[in-house]
């Protein structure tokens, strides 16, 4: 197999006319929950930064400082979201907020444009704006401001030095095993922190494993259950994480990050797994992860959700098959 300089393989390949067009290069990781490596390919020491598929860890803080207890499930799912900015996530979002006797203007995440249609319809259609709360991270950065109020931290909480984001620091290097070699500001406003392929994988097969007898093992439980259970808060209808994990009827834990970063969590096979598609193809990703979730014998590959991502008909304007996406050989057992 043909490596380059980075170490990445080829891991996803769309096909036209009999023909290879394009190829998806990357990282894939699986790790069980001591923390080995079971399983890799491309350059599993290679850093990445996680993006939005560490929304889980980023919420550990939070859920053992006590300050969650009174949550409910969907409102721990929506910690852990990206979500579509859907009427149900911004609702959920600002009852967070008036619960907390906050606001809007509280957040720091910045306005996003819905990537909910209906939604997106009804600003238009009413003549109102979006503002931070349409923000898929906005159930994150509620979590961060529950947070701050319990730490009693300024108003500003993304910045690297608050003791939010250094309680977010200490949580992401325990569970990943790691040192973070450094972080980049997120899309919104966050410090996200660096780690291996390896490291992300570790971190999702310590979500695995856990168990209810310490405080991090139950905060663990707690988010790969609600996310599993709560797929729409999650992210939203016509998206990966939601129709795969409904797929998978709950048993399974996924979630995405923005270029090309993806996660897992197996709770029954006690395995993590994160890959990288270099490219930050956001439909190599998702097919990546559906081959991994295939091999693991957690999503059968001819659901429709399985099938919309890898291995079913690319069709065109008119209906007409052209192509399709299947995975490189050598990867994920192909």
């Amino acid at each position: 197999m043909t490596e380059v300089s980075n170490g990445s393989v080829p891991m996803v390949e769309l096909w036209r006319g009999g023909r290879l067009e394009s190829q998806h290069r990357g990282h894939a990781v699986i790790c069980d929950a001591s923390g080995q490596v079971i399983d890799a390919w491309g350059n599993p020491d290679a850093v990445i930064y996680p993006r939005s598929s560490c929304k889980m860890i980023q919420a550990l803080p939070l859920m053992e400082s006590g300050a969650a207890d009174g949550l409910s499930g969907r409102q721990r799912a929506l910690l852990c979201a990206s979500h579509q900015g859907a009427a149900l996530h911004v609702g959920a979002v600002s009852d967070w907020l008036s619960d907390m006797g906050l606001s809007e203007s509280d957040l720091r995440c910045g306005v996003q444009e819905p990537a909910d249609i209906p939604e997106r319809n009804r600003l238009i259609c009413s003549g109102d704006s979006a503002c931070q709360m349409h923000n898929n991270c906005s159930g994150k950065h509620a979590g961060f401001l529950m947070l701050n109020k319990h730490l009693g931290g300024g108003s500003e909480y993304v910045e690297p030095d608050h003791p939010v984001q250094r309680a977010v620091k200490a949580a992401f290097e325990e569970v990943t095993g790691e040192a973070s070699p450094g972080y980049g500001i997120d899309g919104c406003s966050a410090p996200n922190f660096a780690t291996s392929v390896t490291g992300l994988a570790r971190a999702m097969a310590a979500f695995a494993g856990a168990s209810e007898t310490s405080a991090r093992g139950a905060a663990m439980v707690k988010l790969r259950t609600d996310m599993a259970r709560y797929p729409e808060m999650v992210a939203g209808e016509t998206r990966a994480c939601t129709e795969l994990m409904r797929a998978m009827g709950g048993t399974v834990t996924i979630k995405t990050g923005a270029e090309a970063v993806f996660v897992a969590i197996l709770p029954e096979h006690k395995i993590g797994i994160a890959l990288k598609i270099l490219d930050g193809g956001t439909r190599a990703s998702e097919a990546a992860i559906v081959g991994l979730l295939v091999r693991a014998g957690v999503l059968d590959p001819a659901h429709p959700a399985a099938l919309k991502r890898l291995g079913g008909p690319i069709t065109n304007w008119r209906g007409k098959v052209c192509g399709d996406t299947r995975l490189a050989e050598g990867f994920a057992g192909a």
